[in-house]
């Protein structure tokens, strides 16, 4: 399956790194998604590259990690504010040190923002990690030729994220209270596996078999509703078991996180809907 790239498409890009991003993957993605549909649902926000490329007339963004969100709310009300402040952090193994040590309170939303922004750009592979106080600790990453997104970029975004419900909180509880007949969901949570490690996790908490079991849950909850969803997810026993009622595809990515043996190469996940797939 060919799609247009993100050139041809002209799509906002977004502006932050993610574990498990399915960027490279857009094209085939766009492709399963429903010409007309009503509000766009995405509990698991991540980067949201499926959100700016797609760039809906009204939309729900929503994710687990408060922080995260937070970050989305400073770029859609003061996308130059946050940029100004970006702009002026230090590159650099030990300037990234002391910024990652630094705090700032809740209402200082442009620096915490500007804050978040530099550690992913310039963390170890765009992984979010936390300690056991809630604190970020990932290593700095030396990444090659990565650079602060441009103020530029950080407006278009806003333009997009002025369409966007933003919320932070548990993925069934923002479904259920926002998905509606002819609206879209787009569900890509980490992943969970018996028979082996999926380096996946990149938010404060894993996900486990408990959510597994609410995410199919929540599928058929959807679909009752007269919504429409689009899951991504591995292609393992455990999607095998829990998504079988549904209509699926599989697709093959690339993997690139570097360090993890195991975490590299091609992929195959599938992508699961409760309506036909597009071929």
């Amino acid at each position: 399956m060919q799609g247009p790239s993100l050139e041809e498409n002209k799509a906002v890009l977004p502006f932050l790194r993610w574990a498990g991003s399915k960027r490279a993957v857009l094209p085939i993605l766009s492709r399963f998604v429903p010409k007309v549909f009503g509000k766009y649902v995405e509990p698991f926000a991540g980067s949201a590259c499926l959100f700016f490329y797609l760039s809906p007339s009204k939309a729900v963004l929503a994710d687990l990690n408060a922080e995260l969100i937070d970050t989305y709310r400073a770029i859609k009300q003061e996308p130059g504010s946050v940029s100004r402040v970006l702009c002026k952090l230090p590159f650099g193994r030990e300037a990234y040190y002391q910024i990652r040590n630094q705090q700032f309170e809740k209402g200082d939303q442009i620096r915490r923002a500007a804050r978040f922004i530099y550690l992913n750009r310039f963390c170890f592979n765009g992984l979010y990690r936390t300690n056991l106080a809630g604190r970020f600790n990932v290593p700095f990453g030396a990444p090659r030729n990565a650079t602060v997104p441009s103020r530029n970029h950080l407006m278009q975004c806003s333009a997009v994220l002025a369409n966007a419900r933003l919320i932070a909180g548990d993925f069934e509880r923002v479904v259920s209270e926002n998905v509606s007949k002819g609206d879209f969901v787009y569900l890509d949570p980490p992943f969970f596996q018996t028979e082996g490690r999926v380096f996946r996790q990149y938010n404060s908490k894993p996900f486990m078999r408990h959510d597994l079991e609410r995410l199919a849950a929540l599928l058929k909850q959807i679909d009752d509703v007269g919504a429409r969803f689009l899951l991504s997810y591995a292609k393992n026993n455990e999607a095998r078991v829990f998504f079988r009622d549904w209509h699926s595809r599989t697709i093959t990515l690339q993997r690139n996180i570097a360090g993890f043996a195991g975490a590299r190469g091609k992929a195959q996940e599938i992508v699961v809907s409760n309506f036909p797939l597009a071929t």
